[in-house]
């Protein structure tokens, strides 16, 4: 009995481990393969499909169109990354400094906030759900380290504007462009594309076409961050 139960329990390590080496495999070619090619769809985009069809939602309409990142406006990846993760263009995908500033507030009881870089938002829009677990939590750090890994930081920033949401089943800049201001992203103004971040990273609260107070402050503040930033330029270096 003993003999079979140690029998049993190695062929269950061995069936965990080849599943593990699996998934790990499987991940870092899907990983591999969208350097290259353009998502056909993200995780929330199918999270947000779902949630239509089970709330009877008929008239849901999920709106993308990937546009390459020669073929936007300048204005508008600057302005993601002043509003989301100006250390973006030389962290290694996470902002150690922002998270251990975030867990001292909350020590000292402010509420937890998030310090998400737009290397983990982009791994967690493509491959995973909203949620605050822990299995969560580690696979977009695993996703967000082969990000890191594979892509450059520009073909980063290229995925994050296209899989982005600025609206209720609005994603990408294309999308967005199109439906707030009924044009191509290519001719997005500096305050245009700093209304769009303005909304992130929850633009089911607030609205690019219906912008509330906090929104057009934060647009403004985006616009001062930018400038300070030295523009689209520094993105370039």
């Amino acid at each position: 009995m003993r003999r079979a139960r140690r029998t049993l329990a190695r062929r269950i390590a061995r069936g965990l481990f080849w599943l593990t080496l699996a998934g790990v495999v499987a991940s870092e070619l899907v990983v591999l393969l969208l350097r290259f090619v353009p998502p056909p769809t993200t995780a929330f985009m199918l999270a947000a499909r779902l949630d239509a069809w089970r709330d009877g939602d008929r008239d849901f309409r999920l709106r993308y169109r990937w546009t390459p990142y020669a073929r936007l406006a300048p204005e508008l990846p600057i302005a993601l990354v002043a509003a989301e993760d100006q250390k973006f263009p030389i962290h290694h995908g996470f902002d150690v400094e922002a998270i251990r500033e975030a867990i001292e507030d909350a020590d000292e009881g402010e509420p937890l906030r998030g310090a998400s870089t737009i290397s983990q938002q982009t791994a967690k829009n493509l491959f995973l759900w909203s949620g605050h677990s822990f299995v969560r939590k580690g696979l977009e750090v695993w996703f967000t380290v082969l990000i890191e890994l594979n892509w450059p930081k520009r073909r980063i920033l290229e995925v994050y504007v296209n899989v982005a949401e600025f609206g209720p089943g609005i994603y990408g800049a294309a999308a967005a462009s199109a439906a707030f201001f009924g044009k191509t992203p290519d001719t997005l103004t500096a305050s245009e594309a700093a209304r769009l971040a303005a909304v992130l990273p929850n633009p089911r609260r607030h609205r690019v076409d219906a912008p509330s107070p906090y929104v057009l402050r934060r647009q403004l503040w985006i616009e001062r961050q930018v400038r300070q930033l030295g523009g689209p330029d520094y993105l370039r270096r």
